[in-house]
């Protein structure tokens, strides 16, 4: 019997990876025969998110598992660096795609003749199918973030929610054009698909990026840190508070400032017990105190 208190909660984190990546596959096979069957652009633009997902949740999981690797001698602030390179990737699948369905939309809306939907009911179940059990996924990681406090899960649940967009915009564009007979809106419904994923892509680009180039963590965890360290029993001052990102990790090397009479073991103790009070206040850190006596330059 294992006496790892984290593995349970490793569990329930891959548990909903695992869920992710079959809800992206059904939702990418349902999608690709209602494109076949409709022809429509808005559920090309849903598609093309789908997939995206899917490559995303084959990250997230990989990444659930890969982040529980201790460092080694190769890598001695650990693997998370991975999240980013996948994440560069990503953006770079996003642009490319948006790109492909905003030309294909654009072409369709100077068109001569309008480009004519078919099957748009069968079209229909499949986006509110899709919808249902897009909402079923994120209500399961919702329950698994909150038991396990995984930054992997809250992200990629973050980014189903936001999902949910495109699949309406599809389902508004198939019933204008079964109901009235107005085609255009489908490709009006993936130009704005399109410029959502654009965005969003650049967004996730910058932050890869970013934390590739050793960029600082979230002010709002930099002052939190400070708080906590100004506020210690025993600490006189904290200086030279460095912070840095890869992947969903952040590494932090902190200075503080003790009675330098007080003895090697009493000042063990300060630092041993502010570290697992940082890392209780944001489990994502990976915490390196520095001790130095105070008033000494």
């Amino acid at each position: 019997m294992s006496n790892d208190p984290t593995k349970p909660a490793v569990q329930l984190a891959l548990s909903a990876g695992i869920a992710s990546v079959l809800v992206a596959g059904v939702l990418v096979a349902l999608k690709l025969w209602a494109l076949a069957e409709t022809g429509a652009l808005s559920i090309a633009a849903s598609l093309a998110d789908s997939a995206l997902d899917l490559m995303m949740s084959l990250g997230a999981a990989a990444a659930i598992v890969y982040a529980a690797r201790p460092a080694d001698e190769d890598h001695a602030f650990g693997h998370t660096s991975a999240e980013d390179l996948a994440a560069l990737a990503q953006s770079a699948f996003i642009l490319v795609s948006s790109a492909v369905i905003g030309w294909s939309a654009i072409r369709r809306l100077m068109a001569d003749t309008p480009h004519q939907l078919a099957s748009e009911g069968r079209g229909l179940v499949v986006m509110v199918a899709s919808i249902l059990i897009t909402l079923a996924l994120v209500w399961w990681q919702g329950r698994v973030a909150r038991r396990t406090g995984s930054k992997v899960v809250a992200a990629d649940r973050l980014h189903y929610l936001g999902d949910l967009l495109p699949s309406l915009g599809a389902i508004a564009a198939l019933w204008v054009s079964s109901r009235y007979g107005i085609a255009s809106i489908d490709a009006v419904v993936a130009l704005a698909a399109a410029a959502v994923m654009t965005v969003g892509a650049l967004h996730i680009g910058k932050d890869a990026w970013g934390a590739l180039m050793d960029h600082t963590a979230d002010p709002r965890i930099v002052e939190g840190i400070g708080r906590i360290a100004a506020d210690w029993p025993g600490v006189r001052g904290y200086h030279d508070l460095k912070t840095r990102t890869a992947g969903s990790r952040v590494f932090v090397n902190l200075h503080i400032e003790l009675d330098g009479d007080q003895s090697l073991r009493e000042a063990h103790d300060i630092g041993a017990a502010l570290r697992r009070a940082i890392l209780a206040a944001y489990p994502q850190t990976d915490v390196i105190i520095h001790k130095d006596v105070y008033g000494r330059p």
